[in-house]
């Protein structure tokens, strides 16, 4: 049962090739014309995030992130034949606040990129900057009582929401051990298809995205970034990257086979590229600015200034 339900889950939300080609890097050309319906859309997904354009929100407040540092929340990982995709227990992993629309429970996580640590490979990227990797964690509305199909027929723009970090290439080893392990099991995903529950009771979501400032986000309407690309996404993007040992980096784009190839080729650059705002608005939390002196305390300086030169 558990291996049904990883597999619908995978179907899902992951990518799905839909060129006979081998490339990784060419099937998502394809995308519109296979699923036309959303994948053509005005609010599709990834964007890059123009600094100079966001607005600011005072209403995007702090997560409140349940179940994060519960080891016990990792159920498998699996090569789903475009990424490694990690299943979740979303009975006890729960996303709310950031002024999302209710609570969320939390199904999986999976990574998006390149060809190495020194390659881009993020699906977002901020001001043309693009990072090495990109985790996104899903959750879909609890009203929708776990169901991330029933959420995409609705045709909820606030079904789901991704949490998605930057990751970033670090030569400090030591604060990214749960990275370690994370990617030790790579080798048993090798093949698509593959997976294994072994993963369950090492490590948690918090160990991943160790390091990262949680209150500063930004946030806008978007859409799944694979086909069919459905336009029911309130997407996370936080600001601050997660700091991972390049060789861990590394290990995704020279470990994990890509699907629908004819001989073994690598999974690599198996991020989509950024789509046209089209109008939309990306916003953040209200920065403020340090206050100018008022014209008050200035009458008051100049005062004392004028005091100490007399009696120089």
């Amino acid at each position: 049962m558990i291996v049904l339900l990883v597999t619908c889950l995978v179907a899902l939300l992951c990518p799905t090739v839909h060129s006979a080609d081998a490339s990784v890097g060419e099937y998502f050309t394809t995308w519109p014309k296979i699923a036309s319906q959303y994948c053509n859309g005005s609010k599709q997904s990834p964007i890059n995030i123009v600094t100079a354009s966001v607005q600011g929100n005072p209403s995007l407040t702090s997560f409140n992130l349940t179940g994060f540092d519960d080891n016990s929340t990792f159920l498998s990982i699996v090569n789903s034949g475009d990424s490694v995709v990690v299943t979740l227990d979303d009975e006890k992993i729960k996303v709310q606040g950031g002024n999302l629309p209710g609570e969320y429970n939390t199904k999986q996580f999976h990574l998006h990129w390149g060809n190495g640590s020194s390659s881009s490979g993020s699906e977002h990227t901020v001001d043309g900057k693009q990072y090495p990797m990109e985790l996104h964690i899903v959750s879909v509305h609890s009203k929708y009582n776990g169901s991330v199909s029933a959420a995409l027929a609705a045709k909820d723009s606030t079904g789901l929401a991704v949490l998605g970090f930057f990751i970033e290439g670090t030569n400090e080893v030591n604060k990214t051990k749960s990275w370690d392990i994370l990617t030790s099991y790579l080798t048993e995903i090798r093949n698509s298809g593959d997976q294994t529950s072994d993963i369950m009771n090492q490590i948690t979501l918090n160990s991943l995205i160790e390091g990262v400032d949680r209150t500063k986000y930004y946030r806008y309407q978007g859409s799944l970034t694979t086909p069919s690309c459905n336009e029911a996404v309130i997407w996370t993007v936080f600001k601050e990257p997660v700091k991972v040992s390049h060789d861990f980096i590394n290990r995704f784009s020279t470990t994990v086979l890509f699907k629908d190839a004819s001989a073994s080729v690598l999974n690599t650059n198996n991020f989509r590229g950024v789509q046209p705002l089209n109008g939309r608005v990306v916003t953040s939390q209200v920065t403020v600015a340090s206050a100018a002196p008022s014209s008050s305390t200035s009458s008051v300086i100049t005062v004392l200034l004028l005091s100490s030169l007399y009696w120089l």
